[in-house]
């Protein structure tokens, strides 16, 4: 792409029809060049474009736009002769179609699946900008959406009538055809950021003129009645009030979505800076939308550490920063200003109404105590995930979702099958593998033993030794491997054993624990996330704690689980590991520091594209495992 004249055979590149346009027109027509058009995709960005904040994605069109009915486009061609018979390519645009559901997303997501709607059983009347080129094209003003606004009454008698404004509208960029003078009697206007998914499910009908609207309700199982003509129009998934004859193929929700939001886009990837895939897109727009409305109202952070301060305002100071108290009473104080309020969940008091925050399951690469910084971190509004003495929200999110629906269930495998291959666990040390033992090997990897994990999670054992000689008393044929946690071996945690080579008959230091896991047949542990990590590839796990993967049937649980974990239908690998991975942490991308979802903190893990700790945080670090194990003696 070049500014300037084109030259022979070149194309001219024009936005959409804007005013603009007409003169890229000219000279393409002056110079006998070809004309490319350029638009939004339908899922655009958290906001509207004149907030400033780039698409992700555009679509290129040769042949016309894609919002003009008056003439073909490239959308059309493909809805009219495109096979959009591929088995796999409809199952991608299911799974697609249910993922936009879901998490509510739209061409600007910056709306709230939360906020009030109104009753059910209301008429939704979609207005949209006045002077909107699509409005234009299908040749539409103010009257014509009277018009609408008047046959959504006729054909709907005493029923509620809902005008839901545009967000440009809202955001007082341009205004709509509809106001306040227009919501009389049953009519009312609707101005609030809701979403438009869940407008679209409280709704018994659907008016368009040629909203993008109209086609995420067609997505939701509406048939909408349109007054305009704009690309879902004319496939037989839509009552239209002007045809367009040139359109008689009746088409599935399925392809028609194939064609609009797989074949015709081109999507990006603002991560690695290159094309991409719509899922890539799904993927980047679910983080950045949870961490717009999770941190739109702002964050109070309550006796945070100072070394924390800064990774927590990366991960939830994006829409407003975070301010840090040092107490609970200033905290709540400062939470009376509508801001939410967050803790470190270790340091959180037993009754506190604060979100508890920890390190996620794909950390870093080194470890928190020498203050590397983390890539994950989770929220949990109930409890922690550490804690089986009370519900957490991870454990809901497990007991909730036994069964994946199945792009849910492709993208975990791809994900299990990217963490096993590469190798990656929490913290990702480096360390070669020595030789090992032959025979049944059993991994007892140590922990930290005034971790909360172990004092919430393992009542009837909180000590290394005593774990390991109870794996070695059951297990007196097989080759026991004892791995102490990289804290304690760094003098920075307790949780050191006196001569493991009572029970052990081999100490594995300094081993990746990736690579360690693909050599051994079982794993004992009290609560250590390594029995997580051996699920996923195939290792059996006992535990004798209860940490968040026990008690679901996929491990073998010697330790108290909770009751509530034992009923109800079990989870399979896949859906504690979606539950696990991707829908309870959140992600932050270290190299352009926007919210992502979890294969991009796997490539980073993998490339080692990571921030490096410098001098001053391991001195740090020293200092805290100083202090901690003083600490410790003092107790």
């Amino acid at each position: 792409m070049t500014l300037g004249l084109p030259g022979k055979g070149g194309l001219v590149g024009v936005w959409g029809q804007s005013p603009y346009a007409r003169r890229g027109e000219a000279v393409a027509a002056r110079r006998g060049a070809g004309l490319v058009r350029i638009e939004d995709a339908f899922l655009r960005s958290l906001h509207p474009g004149r907030s400033g904040e780039p698409p992700l994605g555009l679509l290129i069109d040769r042949t016309g736009v894609h919002f003009d009915g008056r003439a073909p486009s490239d959308l059309e061609t493909l809805l009219k002769t495109h096979p959009l018979d591929d088995h796999a390519l409809l199952e991608r645009a299911r799974g697609a179609m249910a993922r936009i559901g879901a998490a509510h997303l739209s061409k600007y997501s910056a709306t709230d699946p939360e906020a009030p709607v109104p009753e059910p059983g209301y008429v939704l009347v979609v207005d949209q900008t006045a002077g909107d080129a699509s409005v234009r094209a299908s040749g539409a003003d103010r009257n014509r959406f009277l018009e609408m606004l008047y046959w959504a009454q006729e054909e709907h008698p005493g029923q509620r009538i809902l005008l839901r404004t545009h967000p440009e509208t809202r955001a007082g960029f341009r205004p709509g055809h509809f106001g306040p003078d227009d919501a009389q009697g049953r009519i009312t206007l609707c101005t609030d950021p809701v979403s438009p998914r869940a407008l679209l499910e409280g709704a018994i009908a659907v008016y368009t003129v040629s909203s993008q609207m109209g086609f995420e309700a067609i997505l939701a199982g509406h048939r909408p009645r349109v007054f305009g003509q704009p690309f879902y129009a004319g496939w037989g998934v839509t009552e239209d009030e002007v045809p367009i004859a040139r359109r008689q193929r009746t088409l599935t929700r399925a392809q028609l979505f194939a064609a609009a939001m797989i074949l015709y886009p081109r999507w990006y990837d603002p991560y690695r800076d290159r094309l991409a895939t719509l899922e890539d897109v799904l993927g980047a727009l679910e983080a950045q939308v949870r961490a717009w409305r999770e941190d739109r109202h702002g964050w109070v952070a309550e006796g945070m550490r100072l070394w924390k301060r800064r990774p927590l305002q990366g991960f939830f100071g994006g829409e407003k920063p975070v301010v840090f108290a040092a107490s609970e009473d200033k905290a709540s104080a400062l939470a009376q200003s509508g801001r939410r309020r967050m803790v470190w969940a270790a340091k959180a008091p037993a009754t506190t109404d604060a979100v508890r925050v920890e390190d996620g399951f794909l950390r870093s690469r080194g470890l928190g105590a020498d203050l590397v910084p983390p890539l994950s971190l989770v929220t949990d509004d109930m409890g922690i995930y550490y804690d089986p003495t009370r519900p957490s929200r991870l454990e809901r999110l497990i007991a909730e979702t036994p069964e994946l629906r199945p792009d849910q269930q492709e993208r975990t495998r791809r994900l299990i099958a990217r963490l096993v291959s590469g190798g990656l666990t929490k913290y990702n040390l480096d360390g070669s593998l020595p030789p090992l033992p032959e025979g049944h090997r059993i991994l007892v990897p140590g922990q930290v033993e005034d971790d909360a994990s172990i004092r919430l999670g393992s009542p009837q054992m909180q000590s290394n030794a005593a774990l390991l000689a109870r794996a070695r008393a059951e297990n007196p044929d097989a080759v026991i491997l004892w791995k102490p946690h990289p804290d304690v071996q760094a003098g920075l945690r307790p949780g050191a054993v006196d001569r493991p080579d009572r029970w052990a008959d081999a100490t594995v230091t300094g081993a990746d624990m990736g690579t360690l896991l693909t050599e051994v047949q079982e794993v004992w542990t009290m609560t250590s996330l390594t029995g997580f990590e051996a699920l996923l590839r195939g290792v059996s796990v006992t535990t004798l704690g209860a940490p968040f993967y026990a008690g679901w049937g996929l491990t073998r649980d010697l330790g108290p689980v909770p009751a509530r974990r034992l009923s109800g239908r079990r989870p399979s690998l896949e859906a504690l590991v979606h539950a696990t991975l991707i829908d309870y942490p959140r992600y932050r991308d270290p190299v352009t520091g926007l919210p992502c979802p979890v294969e991009v903190v796997a490539d980073r893990l993998e490339s080692g594209a990571l921030p490096r700790p410098g001098p001053l945080n391991r001195s740090l670090s020293k200092l805290q495992g100083l202090l901690a194990s003083r600490a410790h003696l003092w107790r």
